[in-house]
């Protein structure tokens, strides 16, 4: 089953979109991994959709990507008297550590990491910053601001600091829970939040090892200072732009996505650009134009793939604005200046033979107008590589292992196929150009472009090319 466009879906599995018959009209639809947000739902409704995903994959017969969400050390206000509290400009509020149902001089903020960080003059946001307030005074257990902005905030609301570095680990007691049932299940990837420098990558790296690839969500403006050091320590990075869009000014987020999708580009490493990229579709069967031009914007830019959040998760038209997603992904991809647009943003080459060889292989296929570029790869580096050229060739990506076949469903321009590995240079003639016609990319006398590594079972070194006539 092939994808006629280059970049992937990714999609939020939901109370709206978790029953095995829904699930399958998304897949068929258009989506190429689902999203499993720990945030909300229970271990045992994410082991339900793993196993319907699943099942969904051996009968499709091909390669499903599944992505663990940990809700990782979000800061949240406490309980409040009623329910809810109404702050008025100008007035003044305090915050405090410890404390039961909160009135506006006691407002709970259980986060003694918050109360060591803040200093006199920094702002706190609440509620997607929609409620500003100063930072006036701190003092042991209590903080002292005046409302800036004002209006309503409810139970359990989140807080941001922008700009202040927060002494936390990624991963808390629940996420270390949901992260151990999430490799035991046996998910592709592992989304950290909150990602604020490179040795929070290394924390989880030493819980995950290689069960799983790591996606760091950006989204605290901390990580943006180390970014280079974040993606390299990384196998994928999220564009996490709702929070993101909250720590820094609104105006700043389109060039900061601009900025991450070529860096990870760069580093060989797949970006996911997400938040509200359809979001009116949640209760709209349409998007507005602004929506359409938004994910037509990250295609433009080359990200790997755009996703879908609340849209799947609980809207009223799931598999539409699945649908209305991989229209825009292949019309854009379709349009008279997409190629053009795509090869400007070429990063440059890194001197090395690998890359080089890549790079090499995306040039000629298109030169010799194969039909297809055939990857063998054992990691799915070699396959990356490649598509870092962003070539108009489809990638037909062939792997051993069952784990990064789906992990390359993430991986822009990438069909991947699980089969046996080869052994000879004969073989690997013969069996790229039997699953290239196979899965519908080539037919007989048509020509197709093999990348691989020699010797064969080699990882990560991509050192030879193939022109092969089917």
């Amino acid at each position: 089953m092939r994808r006629f466009r280059h970049a992937k879906i990714v999609a939020t599995v939901g109370p709206a979109s978790a029953s095995p018959e829904m699930l399958r009209l998304l897949f068929l639809a258009g989506v190429d991994t689902f999203r499993l947000n720990f945030s909300h739902g229970t271990q045992d409704d994410h082991a339900k959709v793993h196993a319907a995903v699943r099942s969904l994959e051996a009968d499709a017969g091909r390669p499903i990507g599944i992505l663990q969400d940990l809700q990782g050390p979000k800061i949240r206000v406490g309980t409040l008297a009623g329910g809810r509290l109404d702050l008025v400009a100008g007035e003044t509020v305090r915050f405090v550590l410890e404390g039961g149902e909160g009135d506006k001089q006691a407002i709970p903020l259980q986060h003694p990491e918050i109360f060591e960080a803040v200093i006199p003059g920094q702002d706190l946001l609440i509620d997607d910053g929609r409620i500003r307030v100063r930072v006036g005074g701190v003092e042991d257990g209590a903080i002292t601001a005046e409302v800036v902005t004002g209006g309503p905030i409810s139970n359990r609301k989140g807080v941001n600091l922008p700009g202040t570095l927060l002494d936390l680990s990624p991963l808390t007691a629940k996420d270390r829970a949901d992260l151990a049932f999430g490799l035991e299940l046996g998910v592709d990837w592992v989304a950290l939040s909150f990602v604020q420098k490179p040795s929070d990558v290394i924390e989880a790296r030493g819980l995950i090892g290689d069960r799983a690839g790591i996606m760091s969500k950006i989204e605290k403006p901390q990580a943006l200072e180390r970014i280079d050091d974040i993606i390299r320590l990384s196998d994928a990075v999220m564009v996490a732009r709702g929070d993101l869009g909250v720590e820094i000014p609104h105006e700043d987020v389109p060039g900061r996505q601009k900025e991450l999708i070529r860096a990870c580009r760069l580093a060989v490493k797949p970006v996911v650009v997400a938040t509200q990229m359809l979001d009116s579709m949640v209760g709209a069967p349409a998007p507005t134009r602004a929506e359409a031009s938004d994910v037509a914007t990250a295609i433009y830019d080359g990200a790997d793939a755009v996703m879908l959040s609340a849209e799947s998760a609980t809207g009223l038209y799931p598999v539409e604005a699945v649908s209305t997603m991989d229209r825009i992904i292949r019309s854009v991809e379709g349009h008279k200046l997409y190629r053009s647009i795509i090869a400007a943003s070429q990063p440059a080459e890194e001197e090395t033979p690998p890359h080089a060889v890549a790079t090499a292989t995306a040039v000629l296929a298109e030169g010799v107008q194969a039909r297809a570029i055939v990857a063998y790869t054992t990691s799915g580096t070699t396959a990356a590589r490649v598509a870092r050229k962003r070539p108009a060739v489809p990638i037909l990506a062939l792997t051993p292992s069952r784990e990064t076949s789906r992990r390359l469903s993430l991986l822009w321009g990438t069909h991947s196929v699980q089969t046996d590995d080869v052994d000879s240079y004969e073989e690997m003639t013969e069996n790229a150009a039997r699953h290239a016609r196979d899965e519908g990319f080539a037919k007989p006398n048509d020509m197709i472009v093999a990348a691989a590594g020699i010797p064969f079972h080699t990882v990560g070194n991509t050192n030879n090319i193939r022109v092969i006539q089917v």
